[in-house]
C-alpha cells in the first residue's frame, strides 16, 4: 500500500442533518474533487457541517489525516466563528487544514486588497478601523476622487459591497451588490451609519475605487497553490445599476461564468504576473508559506484601465479561499496532485 493510500480526507460542505446522513462520494457537487482524490488513492469520506452538530463533526475530523473545507463566511445569518474554533482545535491535534482559519484571515478578507496594494494588482485602496475614520476620511475621498466601492471586511455573494456615487447637497446613491438590488439615494451620514455594524469584532472596511470597466466582466483565476488552474469570465450586473425592467428581469441577471483552462490564450498574461510575480509577494507580504497555502483559492480581477500601448491592467477586487465552487473541470485533477504532498508534510511535521 502506498504512503497516500494511507492518508483518510474529509471533504466538508454546509448541509442540514438530513444532507448529512444521505451524504455520499457521488451525490453532491464536489463529486468530481472526491473523484480526483480517489485516483490518487486517498481515502475520502463526506464531512457535511453545520454548526448545529459542530461536536459531532469535530469528532469525525479528529480521526482522520485532513479535511477540505467548503463553507461560505456567511449563510443564512451565520458566519465561520464556531466552525473557525473547531477547525482549529481539529488542527492542533494533528489534522491538517485546508484550508486553515489562520490563512483564511489573512487572505480570504477584504483587508488584504489593501495589505497588497502596492502590488501589481492593486489600486487606490484605503482602509477604516473604525467607525470615526471612517466617518472623518471617507466624504471628503468620495468628493475629491470620484465613486467608490465600499466591502465589509468577510463576506460572500456581495453582503456588504457598496457602489456609492455623490449626487450632491450631501446626497448619496448607494447600491449593494446583493442579486435583487437597486440604487437608493440618501444622506451620506445616513449611509455611514448603516455601515458601523460592519465594524463588529474589531473588524474593518475597505474603500476602492470603482472600476469603470466593470461591464466588461470579471475574470476568477482559479488557484491550486501557487499555481493557476483554469479561469473564469462573468459578465456580472453587481453595482451596474438594473434596467428599466426591474431588478429581477432576464436582463439583470448575470451571464453564465465561461470556463477555461489555465493555458486559455486569452489570459496568459494574467497566469503569468500570478505565478511569477503576484503570488509569491503576496505570501512573502502576508507571511504564507508554500505548506500553508490553500490547495485551492481563487483571486477575482476587474479590467484596470489600458496601458498606453492598448494593453489591459488588471484590478484584484476579492480573494475567496472559504467556498471556491464551481470551478473549470481541470481543477479536481490539480488539486489532487497536492493533497498527498501536504499532507505527507503535514505528518512529517507533526
Amino acid at each position: 500500500m502506498s504512503e497516500q493510500q494511507r492518508f483518510r480526507l474529509g471533504v466538508m460542505w454546509s448541509g442540514d442533518r438530513d444532507t448529512r446522513r444521505s451524504a455520499t462520494a457521488q451525490n453532491n457537487r464536489l463529486s468530481g474533487m472526491f473523484a480526483a482524490l480517489a485516483e490518487q488513492g486517498i481515502a475520502t469520506e463526506p464531512a457535511v457541517y453545520s454548526d448545529d452538530f459542530v461536536d459531532e463533526v469535530r469528532a469525525q475530523l479528529r480521526r482522520l489525516d485532513g479535511v477540505l473545507v467548503w463553507v461560505d463566511p456567511i449563510t443564512d445569518g451565520r458566519n465561520r466563528s464556531v466552525l473557525d474554533v473547531m477547525l482549529r482545535n481539529v488542527a492542533a491535534r494533528g489534522v491538517w487544514v485546508s484550508t486553515h482559519p489562520d490563512v483564511t484571515l489573512k487572505m480570504g478578507v477584504k483587508e488584504v486588497l489593501h495589505r497588497t496594494k502596492h502590488l501589481g494588482w492593486g489600486t487606490d485602496t484605503q482602509l477604516y478601523r473604525d467607525a470615526g475614520a471612517l466617518h472623518a476620511q471617507f466624504p471628503p475621498r468620495l468628493q475629491t476622487a470620484g465613486p467608490r466601492v465600499l466591502k465589509q471586511n468577510r463576506g460572500n455573494g456581495g453582503q456588504g459591497v457598496w457602489k456609492v456615487e455623490a449626487v450632491g447637497d450631501g446626497i448619496v446613491r448607494v447600491l449593494h451588490a446583493r442579486r435583487g438590488s437597486v440604487p437608493e439615494d440618501l444622506k451620506l451620514g445616513d449611509f455611514l451609519r448603516r455601515c458601523e455594524t460592519y465594524f463588529d469584532n474589531a473588524s474593518c472596511v475597505i474603500d476602492q475605487p470603482f472600476q469603470p470597466r466593470l461591464p466588461e466582466g470579471m475574470i476568477r483565476c482559479y488557484m491550486a497553490g501557487d499555481r493557476v488552474a483554469g479561469f473564469g469570465h462573468q459578465l456580472i450586473k453587481a453595482l451596474i445599476p438594473p434596467p428599466p425592467e426591474g431588478p429581477h428581469s432576464p436582463e439583470a441577471q448575470p451571464g453564465p461564468r465561461i470556463m477555461h483552462p489555465a493555458d486559455a490564450p486569452a489570459f496568459q498574461a494574467l497566469r503569468a504576473k500570478m505565478e511569477a510575480e503576484w503570488t509569491p509577494q503576496m505570501m512573502q507580504v502576508l507571511d504564507i508559506d508554500e505548506r500553508s497555502l490553500p490547495v485551492l483559492w481563487d483571486a477575482d480581477f476587474l479590467y484596470g484601465p489600458r496601458t498606453a500601448a492598448g494593453d489591459d491592467t488588471y484590478v484584484l477586487c476579492e480573494i475567496n479561499v472559504s467556498s471556491v465552487i464551481p470551478f473549470p473541470d481541470q481543477v479536481p485533477a490539480a488539486v489532487a496532485r497536492l493533497v498527498p504532498g501536504r499532507l505527507q508534510a503535514w505528518r512529517q511535521r507533526r
